[in-house]
């Protein structure tokens, strides 16, 4: 074991942290949830992303229509494709019949990548919510697609899912010569939960289950005709070849995994905890049975986890300073006298650009059963707010064009969440008490909102559908620009009460004063023991009170 250790070296684990979006999705299958619902979360974790909502209403073209493809990372225009004749309302990574697709990049075997292709990663995720209703159908789009027009971006992960199934897909291009991509997709089953994180997670796979498993004919050829496999079909692996296993992978991306199956079955996968850690290469299992039905909640919860807990814990070492923060400012490795060194990277991290828990419901009208609980900047302090499968519009609070990530605006939701999210990093341990207050409050009264609007609808989409999508598109509105309005009153109140290293006492959010009408005096937190020792270690005696030398 230690001699696999040592041979993982920095070059390769960096294969793994350069991706532009290292992003994290959970799954959770029908059997699995509480209510029934199918699950997919993302977080689209970019340092140049802005958070917002996409939205692309349906369309008819004429034939001959064609449509132009831009990399979904860097704006970069890769050509034209034929326009489907009719497309689909997508909002965010839904559509409007509750087909979700979201994505992490694993990167892979390098000399795989195709940039003649046309389709990059971000493209085709948009591009097949437009014209697929369900996984299976969404499956055969995107593989026709990079089949037809070429694979543009490294290897990646995608979640698929509708009402009634989720599936993982896993693909990579075949270089530059060689059009089109190999790749697998399974569906995990009914009753159990998956996750991936930048890693390729689809190990062996059944050969001869096209009910619960689907493929490209040459996975296995071609990885042979490079070299990559040379065992017999059944045990061939699509990670293992397609995307070797370093310590990067391991620490940086399936110890997120790990964390989210550990939330969900701590008691199962206390035995991983040795491969979180990058000392053991016993994979986990692609998909695991939770100890309890999960809840869109559940979910928020598992996309806001910083290790906590865990021998991972970003709260604990020298890094988080006097505040207890779980967050570690990039570069992702560093170097001290010549040794290498790295960072956690958690599930939540602070260059998220949106994230969301989507939730499909097949027991209600499509426009009504799905919903995108969106949120923008960084998952563990931001709010998600319902977003309907059947809306007409978007907050302009969340569109594209209210500011960008150059441009600062308060009309805009990013940069409210952000206002917040970058106050609370320089005093975490003391905002986030604040912050998970607020947070709770406004996710609970939307909880239950949903439940009231969802009944409303449906008896409204009985009488007229238009007009029921008109009342959800109103409903989901109106709470984003609530939401957006008591967070940026919530950093406002953050300002104040923490101010210059200074607590000011509140009660009910209304702050304190003395029997003269001024403000009552400033408290002084300090710090906590444990680094008032840390500055006594590293200070020694320079910092120590002590008498005046007697006089000569």
């Amino acid at each position: 074991m230690k001699r696999f250790i040592a041979l993982m070296g920095v070059a390769a684990m960096l294969l793994h942290i350069t991706p532009a979006n290292a992003c994290t999705n959970v799954l959770v299958t029908k059997n699995a949830s509480v209510d029934g619902s199918t699950m997919i979360s993302y977080a689209a974790d970019s340092h140049d992303l802005y958070g917002e909502l996409y939205f692309w209403p349906a369309a008819t073209y004429e034939p001959g229509t064609m449509l132009k493809v831009n990399e979904w990372d860097t704006g970069k225009y890769l050509g034209e494709i034929p326009q489907a004749s009719q497309t689909y309302t997508v909002i965010g990574n839904m559509n409007e019949h509750q087909l979700t697709i979201a994505e992490t990049t694993f990167g892979g075997r390098s000399e795989l990548q195709d940039k003649n292709g046309l389709i990059d990663y971000g493209s085709l995720i948009y591009i097949t919510l437009q014209r697929a209703k369900t996984a299976r159908e969404a499956i055969q789009v995107m593989t026709d697609l990079v089949a037809e027009h070429g694979y543009y971006s490294s290897g990646e992960s995608f979640s698929i899912a509708d009402k009634d199934e989720v599936w993982v897909m896993e693909m990579i291009g075949k270089g530059e010569n060689n059009k089109g991509a190999v790749w697998v997709a399974v569906r995990i089953p009914d009753g159990y939960v998956s996750a991936h994180a930048n890693q390729a997670r689809i190990t062996t796979f059944p050969l001869k289950d096209k009910e619960n498993c689907l493929y490209s004919e040459d996975v296995i050829s071609f990885a042979r005709e490079k070299g990559y496999f040379d065992g017999k079909n059944k045990d061939f692996s699509f990670a293992d070849a397609y995307a070797p296993l370093d310590f990067g992978a391991v620490r940086f991306c399936d110890a997120r995994v790990w964390s989210a199956f550990n939330i969900m079955n701590p008691a199962d996968m206390g035995k991983y905890e040795e491969y979180a850690l990058g000392n053991s290469t016993e994979r986990m299992p692609l998909y695991i049975k939770p100890d309890r039905k999960i809840s869109h909640r559940d979910v928020m919860n598992i996309m806001r986890d910083h290790y906590e807990g865990t021998a991972l814990d970003m709260t604990k070492d020298a890094g988080a300073g006097p505040y207890a923060k779980p967050y570690r400012f990039r570069p992702l490795t560093w170097e001290v006298d010549g040794e290498k060194y790295f960072n956690e990277r958690a599930i939540a991290t602070q260059q998220t650009g949106f994230s969301f828990v989507a939730q499909m419901r097949n027991w209600l009208p499509d426009h009504i059963g799905g919903i995108l609980w969106f949120g923008v900047d960084d998952a563990a302090s931001t709010v998600y707010m319902p977003m309907y499968a059947g809306m007409t519009a978007v907050p302009n609070c969340l569109a594209k064009g209210t500011g960008d990530l150059l441009n600062f605006t308060w009309d805009a939701s990013f940069w409210v969440f952000t206002f917040v999210s970058n106050q609370a990093y320089g005093r975490y341990s003391h905002m986030i008490e604040d912050i998970k207050k607020v947070q709770t409050e406004l996710e609970d009264n939307l909880t239950s909102f949903t439940a009231a609007i969802d009944q409303s609808a449906k008896a409204l989409y009985d009488q007229n559908p238009e007009l029921a999508r008109q009342f959800l598109t109103d409903f989901s509105i109106n709470q984003a620009e609530l939401v957006t309005e008591r967070w940026r009153k919530l950093g406002e109140f953050l300002l104040v009460k923490y101010n210059d290293g200074n607590l000011h006492e509140e009660e009910n959010g209304v702050f304190k004063r003395n029997e003269h009408g001024n403000p009552a005096h400033a408290k002084f937190p300090g710090y906590s023991q444990d680094y008032y020792k840390t500055i006594v270690k590293d200070a020694g005696d320079h910092l120590k009170l002590r008498d005046l030398p007697a006089e000569k």
